[in-house]
């Protein structure tokens, strides 16, 4: 019996997207051999990985003045390329510190060039946001840079800053494709993709092609986004797994009602947990109502005795992934894209069941 998977990531995966990649894994669409044994340079390998980003485009409307790639690394070495690319002498880089990502990608900034926190929600412990309207850039910025939606701290950008001529960046990587995007706001969108779009791996890039007249010309290869823009992500072995399960994913989505039916789902799916969240004072929300992540769903019990036993009878159930993170305890419910809307309504069943007994 096939477990319920709230996990952050690696995140849940269409079963029909496994069960491809399981029929064609030995035997890749009848060409004799494994598309994760197939050279990089063109053949069968290159014909999966221009339908993967012809896709990819299709689905988040990206226009043509914008490269789109993968790399290998994960989000955390976007976190180095960024400002090593953007954030020359002279000028400053504007960071809104929300949660652990955002926190992270600032630090390694700071290390690298002159950075402004023009917001940091510490004190609150991360759980609200600031106005967007209310944003805006410093007068010498070489960037803006946020993290649409925390994992961790389960709270999301509903909303986006309008930066003017200075290039907005975001990290999408865990609300990647859950709801429509007006591209054409930002100078970059990127993340990894094991949290919302495939398996392990990859890291999408979608960069404004003007982007690269900014960067600083005198980088080694591999931290060069122009090198990776003239060669399509290309430029070494690129994690081919990782991007043919992406592929994969993005067809699925397709098939099922595109950013809009995701974006539906996620309405649909989050608003069962959070009524139960907000029926009784048994269950606690941490996040400002107005920011709550409809992705990752973090919330508390009276005691963590309770949030203990939640999670060993949860288990005993077959739903996995419901512990909070390390760093900040508590219960969280990732309800990632590919997890079925039956999953939820079992998640929503357990706790109002969990509450019946213990509340």
């Amino acid at each position: 019996m096939r477990k319920k998977n709230y996990f952050a990531g690696p995140s849940v995966l269409p079963i029909e997207v496994l069960e491809e990649m399981r029929d064609n894994i030995v035997d890749y669409e009848g060409n004799g051999l494994s598309i994760i044994e197939a050279s990089h340079r063109g053949g069968m390998f290159e014909e999966m990985y221009d339908s993967c980003l012809s896709t990819f485009r299709e689905l988040l409307n990206i226009p043509e003045d914008y490269d789109v790639y993968f790399l290998g690394g994960g989000a955390t070495l976007q976190f180095t390329m960024i400002p090593t690319n953007f954030l020359v002498k002279g000028k400053v880089a504007d960071y809104a510190k929300t949660g652990t990502w955002s926190n992270k990608a600032c630090s390694d900034a700071q290390k690298l060039g002159d950075v402004n926190v023009f917001f940091d929600n510490k004190a609150e412990n991360y759980t609200t946001l600031p106005d967007p309207k209310s944003v805006k850039p410093s007068d010498n910025s070489a960037y803006l840079y946020l993290c649409a939606n925390e994992t961790i701290g389960g709270i999301e950008w509903k909303d986006f800053p309008d930066t003017g001529d200075v290039p907005l960046i975001a990290d999408m990587s865990s609300d990647i494709l859950s709801r429509p995007v007006d591209v054409k706001k930002f100078g970059m969108i990127y993340g990894g993709v094991q949290k919302n779009l495939g398996p392990a791996g990859a890291t999408f890039i979608i960069m404004r092609k003007d982007m690269l007249e900014r960067r600083n010309p005198n980088l080694t290869a591999y931290m060069d986004y122009a090198l990776h823009a003239k060669e399509k992500g290309l430029y070494n072995t690129p994690p081919v797994f990782s991007i043919w399960g992406v592929k994969l994913v993005l067809e699925w989505i397709k098939r099922n009602g595109g950013v809009e039916g995701m974006d539906k789902n996620a309405d649909l799916k989050s608003g069962l947990i959070y009524s139960v969240i907000d029926s009784s004072d048994f269950w606690r929300s941490p996040v400002d109502k107005r920011y709550r992540s409809r992705m990752n769903i973090v919330f508390r019990l009276p005691s963590e005795e309770l949030e203990a036993k939640f999670v060993k009878e949860a288990s005993a159930e077959g739903m996995l992934g419901l512990k909070g993170h390390r760093s900040v305890g508590g219960l969280r419910a990732s309800l990632y894209n590919a997890l079925p809307y039956e999953d939820v309504v079992a998640l929503k069943d357990f706790m109002k069941e969990f509450e019946r007994k213990n509340g």
